[in-house]
């Protein structure tokens, strides 16, 4: 966690999310946070049973755009619409 803390001083979205999640369309800060954490997830699952799939440096990015996606939904101006 904390390598994600200092990554996600760097983080934009722009730039890493189409990395995680796809390139195309960027989801909403609100959406793309619950698919990273879906992601983040199975990267946990995959790293607590020693799975020689596990990619530690993905991990660590996903880790990174949560930390990132995270401050920029509490940085962001209520929707008036959801108010």
């Amino acid at each position: 966690m904390r390598a994600a803390r200092i990554g996600a001083e760097d983080y934009r979205r722009t730039a890493h999310l189409p990395r995680l999640l796809g390139y195309g369309v960027l989801p909403r800060q609100g959406d793309a946070l619950m698919r990273l954490l879906e992601i983040e997830s199975a990267q946990e699952e995959q790293r607590a049973s020693t799975d020689a799939c596990y990619n530690l440096v993905r991990h660590v990015n996903v880790l990174i755009a949560i930390v990132g996606e995270a401050r920029g939904l509490r940085a962001a101006p209520p929707d008036p619409q959801l108010v």
